[in-house]
């Protein structure tokens, strides 16, 4: 059985990571550009092009984590959740309890 592994995403590391990166080349055209389509494909700028391009994708899914968590959290204290869940049981009792209760549709 294999552990399970978090899916949260930090921007600041990838950034702090391609910043070092990109401080040891220079003139490192955007990647998908004429410039950056010319280079070689063994020269390593052709690839930290494209990394440059994931700092911003993991900066979305960043961003995009932050916003579901408040969500999740305005969710969460948006109404008294337990009181719901005991509603519904009950209401799932009383028609199992009482299955002549129940509606039908009619056609």
């Amino acid at each position: 059985m294999s552990a399970v592994e978090s899916q949260q995403v930090s921007w600041w590391d990838t950034h702090v990571f391609i910043a070092e990166l990109v401080a040891h080349y220079n003139n490192v055209p955007v990647a998908g550009t004429p410039r950056w389509c010319a280079l070689d494909g063994s020269d390593p700028r052709k690839l930290i092009a494209v990394a440059i391009d994931g700092v911003h994708h993991v900066l979305r899914k960043e961003t995009a984590q932050q916003a579901r968590a408040e969500a999740s959290r305005d969710v969460c204290s948006s109404a008294d959740w337990a009181f719901i869940a005991r509603s519904v049981q009950r209401i799932a009792n009383l028609r199992e309890s009482r299955p002549w209760m129940n509606r039908a549709v009619s056609r």
